[in-house]
């Protein structure tokens, strides 16, 4: 295809370049540095976060960086009292979810009460700084409270040594916090990636549910209870000491569900009420502890809190834990809490700023996640993230910018001196309420369903993860869900698709014959587009694909009583290809020569380019003449020469 000379040869020039003179650039080439460079660039800086600051002054650029890894430089110098009196409301309002919240899920991870209170005053202050989303509030979740939980409590017991028990949440927040500043700083961001939204859809529905039957401990005033997370284990535990059950705090436990599930229900029903169930916790905590004050409820099977100690953080950092016996477990327990407090706090931020039209940066927050755990851990804090239930009602509240965190801070820390002794007479059943109406939100049915109708393999991902965390353990249901999400993008690199296309009537539009039933394939000719990068994983698989169309176009041609004359290959959609790639195109190459099926290019890219021209491919094996712009001028090309072969042939008979 392209042995014409002469005036045949200026022929397929001009229909190569499509009358233009416009050719496929072979010659582009660039130096091996400056493609690397490229591709790390691609990978690890998409967002390219410090353009323009080559032509700015050492100083600017300077300030620049350090506004990009101190967020707080860009939106205080502008900050006013027209946005502080938003900040002030939506501060009050999360202030008074993170009083319960914090010491229920600091009751989740079998902490003291306080731990929690402790949680939600350091971090919210250092995310104020280095955070990138104006609607995120910050504090402990269940989720990751339940998970260190469930991985320290292997290791040592809260019961028989809860100093060495406590001091692993901090080493853990320690390593977390490292991890997650390592991501940030070295734009590793990706690894989060590998949790998809069926994923994390999957696993906090069944860490809800599993949640929820935990809960039962306190709502039922039970003494005991297993540590295992397994739905099995907590059964089996509910039924064995149900000679602990307490009928009066199972009572003022389903008074108090009620009152929470009816103030989202009218928080539902009228938007502009939304704190009414932002301060029903509260409220819970409140008239829980009231209650049990004027009844003496804990003589009476009502449990409390107990003591909660007045004063700030005390400072931890001799409390953390590096001997080699139980630093395995705070780094495991670290790295996949944080992996799961990224996920949750990056889609939060993400998801609340999609809807004001904002962007957050994802490295930005993988810094501030990991800044906030660090200090944290020096400073009696566990494990703090962006928690869904808490951002969305500091975003209802109308927040401007992280001042709102600061503003809760300042609460917490007034509780911290003067009320904390307070929530002492707090029933425990108060906090199992809260956690269980939290914990019902997170089991997204309606996504369930719709994941189901969408996607079913994403359907199985989701239920992987969701029956693994019921029925074994979160580690081991997270791991499975996020194995079967990897192989399946496995798949899809090891088998990609490859489509027949043909032209749409009336135009020079191709599109796949499978999905256009109206498009009409050209007679002589086999249009294939390669939609994947082409590697050693799916060469051999593409090699056997490729021949097979070719095989099922031939019988089709001879159904009509013609011969498959050429292959145009579109590979406009093919971003990188290696050397088996390469060796592969050759064998498909020789296995139609064979049968005097030419072969076209159209549209390669500057990557597949050059290492098609630098291997010799295009030189020694189809030729530059055989490499098209369009797959309009590889098909004029393809019929000219078939025009121009018969011909001769129709001489050679005369």
């Amino acid at each position: 295809m392209g042995t014409a000379s002469g005036d045949d040869g200026q022929h397929m020039t001009h229909h190569q370049g499509g009358g233009g003179g416009e050719r496929v650039n072979l010659s582009a080439r660039r130096p091996f540095s400056e493609a690397l460079r490229s591709g790390l660039a691609e990978t690890f800086f998409p967002d390219d976060p410090f353009r323009g600051f080559g032509a700015l002054p050492p100083a600017e650029r300077a300030w620049g960086a350090l506004k990009y890894f101190v967020p707080a430089l860009e939106w205080v110098p502008h900050y006013g009292l027209d946005k502080f009196k938003f900040d002030l409301l939506s501060g009050l309002t999360i202030a008074s979810l993170a009083i319960p919240q914090g010491i229920s899920y600091a009751g989740l991870a079998n902490l003291p009460p306080v731990i929690g209170l402790y949680s939600s005053f350091v971090p919210p202050l250092l995310y104020a700084v280095f955070g990138s989303s104006n609607n995120l509030a910050v504090g402990t979740v269940a989720a990751a409270s339940l998970l260190l939980a469930s991985i320290i409590e292997g290791e040592v017991s809260p019961e028989d040594n809860p100093e060495l028990y406590l001091q692993l949440f901090y080493t853990s927040a320690f390593f977390t916090g490292v991890f997650q500043t390592a991501l940030g700083v070295f734009r590793l961001g990706l690894i989060v990636d590998f949790l998809s939204r069926s994923t994390i859809t999957g696993f906090m529905g069944g860490t809800a549910m599993i949640i929820i039957m935990q809960q039962l401990k306190g709502l039922l005033g039970m003494k005991h209870f297993t540590p295992k997370t397994d739905l099995i284990s907590v059964l089996g535990s509910i039924f064995k000491y149900r000679h602990e059950w307490r009928w009066q705090s199972a009572l003022l436990g389903i008074c108090f569900i009620l009152f929470l599930l009816s103030s989202k229900h009218l928080r539902k029903k009228m938007p502009n009420l939304f704190w009414v169930s932002a301060i029903a916790p509260f409220m819970v905590v409140v008239i829980g502890g009231v209650f049990d004050f004027l009844v003496h409820g804990d003589e009476h099977g009502i449990p409390i809190v107990g003591d909660l100690k007045k004063g700030i953080n005390p400072i931890s950092i001799s409390q953390l834990k590096f001997d080699g016996k139980h630093v395995g477990i705070a780094v495991k327990a670290g790295l996949l809490s944080g992996i799961l407090a990224l996920a949750e706090g990056i889609a939060v931020g993400r998801s609340l700023a999609m809807i004001k039209n904002e962007q957050i940066d994802g490295n930005k927050e993988m810094i501030a996640f990991g800044m906030m755990n660090i200090v944290g851990s020096f400073t009696s804090c566990y494990l703090t993230t962006g928690p869904f239930s808490k951002s969305a009602v500091n975003f209802d509240a109308g927040c401007k910018t992280p001042m709102s965190n600061v503003v809760m801070s300042v609460c917490i820390l007034l509780v911290l001196l003067f009320l904390a002794p307070l929530f002492k007479y707090t029933p425990l059943v108060a906090l199992s309420s809260i956690i269980i109406v939290a914990m019902i939100g997170l089991i997204k049915v309606k996504e369930f369903i719709h994941l189901y109708r969408i996607d079913k393999f994403d359907f199985c991902i989701c239920m992987v993860a969701f029956l693994g965390v019921i029925f074994f353990t979160m580690v081991i249901g997270l791991s499975a869900s996020v194995g079967l999400s990897v192989l399946r993008a496995l798949l899809y690199v090891a088998r990609p698709a490859t489509f027949k296309l043909g032209t749409i009537r009336g135009t020079e539009v191709f599109r796949d014959v499978k999905q256009y039933p109206n498009a009409k394939s050209v007679p002589n000719i086999l249009v294939l587009q390669l939609g994947s990068p082409i590697y050693f994983v799916n060469a051999g698989y593409l090699r056997e694909r490729i021949l097979r169309w070719v095989e099922d176009e031939e019988h089709i041609c001879k159904g009509h009583g013609q011969d498959l004359q050429c292959l145009v290959l579109d590979l406009g959609g093919v971003t990188s290809i290696d050397n088996t790639g390469i060796g592969m195109l050759g064998e498909v190459h020789k296995s139609l020569g064979r049968k005097g099926i030419k072969i076209a290019l159209a549209n390669p890219g500057l990557q597949v380019t050059e290492k098609l021209v630098i291997s010799g491919y295009i030189k020694d094996t189809v030729g530059e003449e055989s490499v098209f712009l369009t797959i309009t001028e590889a098909i004029t090309s393809c019929r000219y020469e078939l025009q121009m072969f018969r011909s001769k042939e129709g001489g050679s008979e005369v």
